[in-house]
């Protein structure tokens, strides 16, 4: 039935956001909780290094490259509907990835892992955004599904060490099954459905989403893996080229699978940037962070992940407080703010050595800061902007620049790293050519073949690596502050959260596009 949302949410409301965290936090964790998995998968499995590479790459290919079909069929099948396909395909095929009996079914199971994933994500925000009709109130929810995914990422690497010293590496994946249960269970009762009157999924422009968003994000990881190449240039070629078809056809259709119109909006268009910057600045460094803490400081992945938790909190502050801040305070210029006040963290990462442990960890705290800041309110600008009936289409651009900036992040920062390690380092003369090739190619690599090099060579590398990562924290910092410079420039016409005269530039819905339907089919 059709009914009116009222303007303020109430305790039910709030009990669905708890529900809807719940699916966050498991994306969170399935990224880096397999981070631990891999030692213990790969003596069970044997998968080759192409083998291993694909089982940790290949959910984030599709998980990426479905974000947008994704949200779209959201608005139109039902955001609720969609959360729920998405946690029985998530819950079940995380039961075939914990007994895989092969690699190459294994990375079978992270594939689908990642088209059920892609359902998550965009669902759960419109449905955010849709729950919480209150500018205020929405600008909090949002900070707190923003906090969760980045809880989740924080929590995987304890969860996932606790699991794999007491069980069996496919334990990891067995999270998602009281998870899905859960979320399965509660939903109906405390989740309403919204879906938007609107005609079928262009399967055509489907397509060429993928052909987009695939291309290009295997050019970044291959990048990040391999360096440039040939291949890393065809695979951009190919999705450049699929991305100006896609474009031109949805400008051309009277109901795109994404609203490219959505770009004309000031606030819309300088959130995303913002984001995107970002979190190239957050996943590159985090990348690196989590490399210097086991490589140079040789702690366990558990001990790390520990070590890692602390700044989390930052994050946890920065998403939940800053739509406070910003009820009083415009929220570009407390996104502006807050990512001049991460230089900080950036500053203190470029003068670590090897032996700045706490002056790392702390570092990193400012860029937790920082991201929970943008991901809490450029998140609700981004949502904000767009008319409610696109609210899953513009849920999933939104997480679709997050995907691209953390990827090209590691990317990019890991590339940079890795080029300054292997100017650094000196072979020491007299090393099997084997134990050479590892030594000069990357720490991991030095650190694989340590009991085969001198003491002294083992500290250069770390040395090199450590001047990589510094490098690196002021190449992202200049992009960081460059993009609070552009934060305040472009998103300071936005007032207060709240305020009667706020400014998000919404845009008008597609021609010939349906109103917004609540189904409360819940208790």
């Amino acid at each position: 039935m059709d009914t009116e949302p009222s303007s303020r949410a109430g305790g039910r409301q709030w009990a669905g956001l708890a529900v809807l965290a719940l699916p966050t936090v498991l994306l969170g964790l399935d990224v880096t909780a397999l981070y631990l998995v891999v030692p213990s998968l790969t003596a069970d499995l044997h998968p080759t290094a192409t083998e291993t590479l694909w089982i940790m790459d290949a959910y984030g290919f599709l998980i990426a490259g479905f974000l947008i079909t994704m949200g779209t069929l959201g608005d139109r099948i039902g955001r609720r509907r969609l959360l729920m396909i998405g946690m029985t395909a998530f819950g079940a095929v995380s039961v075939f990835a914990a007994f895989a009996p092969s690699a190459f079914w294994l990375i079978v199971a992270r594939a689908l892992l990642g088209v059920a994933g892609a359902t998550l994500m965009p669902s759960t925000l419109s449905l955010v955004s849709n729950m919480f009709t209150d500018a205020r109130q929405r600008a909090l929810a949002i900070g707190v599904w923003a906090t969760m995914f980045a809880l989740g990422m924080a929590a995987g690497p304890v969860v996932g060490g606790i699991l794999v010293a007491h069980f069996w590496w496919g334990a990891a994946f067995l999270i998602a099954v009281p998870i899905s249960v859960a979320v399965l269970v509660v939903a109906p009762a405390l989740l309403p459905e919204y879906r938007s009157d609107a005609s079928r999924l262009d399967l055509r422009s489907v397509a060429l989403s993928l052909a987009a968003m695939l291309p290009i994000v295997y050019a970044i990881k291959h990048v990040a893996t391999h360096g440039i190449g040939a291949q890393a240039l065809a695979a951009v070629l190919l999705g450049g080229g699929s991305t100006v078809a896609f474009i031109h056809r949805q400008l051309r259709l009277r109901e795109p699978l994404l609203d490219i119109r959505l770009f004309n909006s000031r606030a819309f268009s300088a959130a995303s940037t913002v984001l995107l910057i970002g979190l190239v600045g957050f996943g590159g460094m985090m990348y690196l962070v989590t490399q210097y803490l086991q490589l140079v400081e040789g702690l366990s992945p558990l001990a790390a992940g520990l070590w890692m938790g602390p700044p989390a909190l930052a994050m946890l502050i920065g998403g939940i407080g800053a739509p406070l801040i910003a009820g009083r305070i415009p929220p570009g210029t407390v996104m502006a703010g807050t990512l001049a006040l991460s230089l900080i963290g950036y500053a203190l990462l470029a003068f670590a050595d090897t032996d700045s442990k706490p002056n790392v960890v702390a570092g990193f705290a400012f860029l937790y800061l920082g991201l929970g800041v943008i991901a809490a309110l450029g998140t609700d600008i981004v949502v904000s902007a767009a008319p409610s009936e696109r609210s899953g289409s513009a849920a999933a651009l939104s997480e679709t620049v997050q995907e691209l900036g953390i990827a090209a992040g590691v990317a990019l920062l890991g590339s940079l790293t890795t080029a300054i390690y292997r100017t650094a380092v000196e072979v020491p003369s007299g090393l099997p050519r084997s134990v050479a090739e590892s030594y000069s190619d990357t720490l991991s690599g030095a650190v694989s073949v340590t009991d085969q090099l001198p003491i002294a060579a083992l500290h250069q590398a770390q040395d090199a690596f450590t001047a990589g990562l510094n490098t690196a924290a002021i190449a992202a910092g200049l992009a960081i502050a460059g993009a609070s410079i552009a934060c305040f420039r472009t998103l300071c016409h936005i007032r207060p959260i709240g305020a009667a005269t706020a400014e998000a530039e919404p845009i008008a819905s597609t021609p010939g596009s349906g109103e917004d339907r609540r189904e409360d089919h819940g208790g």
